[in-house]
Order: C-alpha cells, then structure tokens, then sequence
C-alpha cells in the first residue's frame, strides 16, 4: 500500500506555468500536472496526436477559456475538459489568471473496474 499527499506550490513550475505533479506523487499510471497563466496570457495551440494522449483538464482557480475548432468555451472553477490526442486546443486565461489540473494518459490505456 502506497500513498503520498504534494503540496503543488512547493514544486517548482517550468517556464513559471508547468508543475509536474506524477513523479512527486509516484503516480505511474497517468500524467498529472497543475498549470498556471497569468491574467490576459495564452497557452500554446498544441495537440498530443504523435504520442496518442488524451487530457482532461479541471479549473480549479480564475478564468478564462479554450479554443477548440475555432470556438471559445468558458472556463471558471469547476469546469471540467476532455481533448482526445489529436483535438488542437490553447488555454487562454482571463484577468485574474486560470490555473487548473492536467491529467493525460495513453488513449485505450485504462481498463474501468466492472
């Protein structure tokens, strides 16, 4: 039996945005990450078609939105994302900044509990 409980603010976040969560937590079946953007900053367009991710993101502070297919979506605490690997999609924060959670994992890698 394992557990561990990580305090994000105490990870140091790459580019001031990315604080990778899955090794400090030993977390071996999913990526998790905490990100962060400043009011008025926007998040790379990207995808995860060349290594098959899929990624739900949780806002868990501020707001903002992400563009999908050219359309913008409302993101505020409590919203949750779905991207399949090869859907582009940018998070753009509004002006008190957005910070939510990354989780990611090979698509068809899970097998639900019956």
């Amino acid at each position: 039996m394992a557990f561990s409980v990580v305090d994000a603010s105490e990870i140091e976040a790459r580019n001031g945005v990315f604080r990778p969560l899955r090794q400090a937590l030993g977390v071996s079946a999913f990526g998790i990450n905490q990100l962060e953007l400043p009011g008025g900053a926007e998040g790379p367009e990207h995808d995860h078609s060349a290594d098959n991710q899929e990624e739900v993101y949780a806002i868990v502070r501020g707001s903002g939105s992400v563009r999908i297919d050219g359309q913008d979506h409302e993101l505020r605490p409590g919203v949750f994302v779905f991207c399949s690997p090869d859907q582009k999609r940018q998070m753009r924060a509004g002006p008190d900044g957005l910070a939510w959670i990354g989780i990611g994992s090979q698509a068809g890698g899970y097998t639900p509990r019956q």
